[in-house]
């Protein structure tokens, strides 16, 4: 039990490094509650616009490449949801560096043997990056949903008093902070540079991944080639939108008590068994040395794994 303890604060130890390490070398730069978004901070700096949308296809095509390779793939994908502005060598030092370290405190701490530090420590490594990798982007596309409501109403309003999409678009990119202030202005400095703005939505909906993006990329896409009343039927997007994160939010709500009770009951057979051995540590010196001890205890913990998906299919709710 020791040594499952010193293992998961190693783990959130290590989350937590990671992000101090990104902070570190970073900074404020790469903040999503700022009010100014990233382009217009550039710009503000005294770079021309041309020198600022290259820059930010250097970082928004930082980790496209890495999607390729299949080892880094999954992990290529949330740093790109997340706009992570390591690049994928960086993340692979990481990676390295953390599974030294743990290496060597498990070594020190614990008297596990040397294969099994080993798998631990490379699972420390992996895993520890890409669960930070897909807090990032969660967080990162659920700012994104939340804004792209309020992003079209701003098309739709430059629309109906006579601008072109393209000004529309920069309208969002001066009024609307990160991340969609920056992903938007993109679009508009693409268009200003003569790139295909239909295009250019494609790419940001793969990259981004949001299907009510997708939605405004298609009525874009659409209208571009057979014509329309795009004001209207962005309109008429933007109320949708609106109505189904008004769902989703609703659902969580409805299901918030579940997954507590899910995970409290999920956590709790654990909880109980430290509690049982830090009152009496020799409470199951008894059955230790019975030839079903071992067996039970993989028993045991496939029916707690068996729970957790259980409960988590329970109080998955596809809207």
């Amino acid at each position: 039990m020791t040594i499952a303890i010193i293992i998961v604060l190693l783990f959130i130890g290590v989350l937590m490094i990671i992000e101090g390490m990104y902070l570190v070398v970073f900074g404020k730069s790469i903040k999503l509650n700022s009010r100014v978004n990233r382009r217009l901070a550039l710009l503000e700096q005294g770079k021309d616009h041309e020198e600022v949308l290259n820059t930010l296809r250097k970082e928004r095509e930082l980790h496209v490449k890495s999607k390729k390779v299949p080892l880094f793939s999954i992990l290529g994908k949330k740093a790109a949801q997340a706009n992570i502005a390591f690049s994928p060598k960086a993340l692979i030092m990481i990676m390295i560096f953390i599974a030294i370290a743990s290496f060597i405190i498990l070594t020190l701490m614990t008297g596990l043997s040397i294969k099994i530090i080993a798998v631990v420590s490379i699972a420390m490594g992996v895993g520890g990056v890409f669960i930070w990798l897909k807090r990032k982007a969660k967080a990162r596309l659920s700012l994104f949903e939340e804004q792209l409501p309020d992003a079209v109403e701003l098309i739709v309003r430059s629309l109906r008093v006579g601008h072109p999409f393209s000004s529309a678009i920069n309208v969002v990119a001066q009024e609307m902070p990160d991340p969609i202030g920056t992903e938007f202005g993109m679009l508009a400095d693409e268009a200003t540079y003569g790139g295909d703005l239909t295009e250019a939505m494609e790419d940001m909906a793969d990259r981004v991944d949001l299907q009510d993006l997708r939605f405004l990329t298609v009525a874009v896409s659409i209208q571009a080639t057979s014509g329309g009343n795009l004001a209207e039927v962005l309109s008429g997007l933007g109320q949708v939108i609106r109505s189904r994160f008004r769902l989703f939010r609703r659902v969580k709500a409805i299901t918030s008590e579940a997954k507590f009770s899910g995970w409290f009951l999920s956590i709790f057979p654990g909880g109980a068994l430290a509690g049982i051995l830090m009152v009496n540590p020799n409470y199951y010196d008894a059955v230790m040395e019975t030839e079903y001890f071992i067996p039970a205890c993989f028993i045991v913990g496939g029916m707690m794994a068996l729970n957790v998906f259980i409960m988590n299919a329970m109080v998955d709710i596809k809207v």
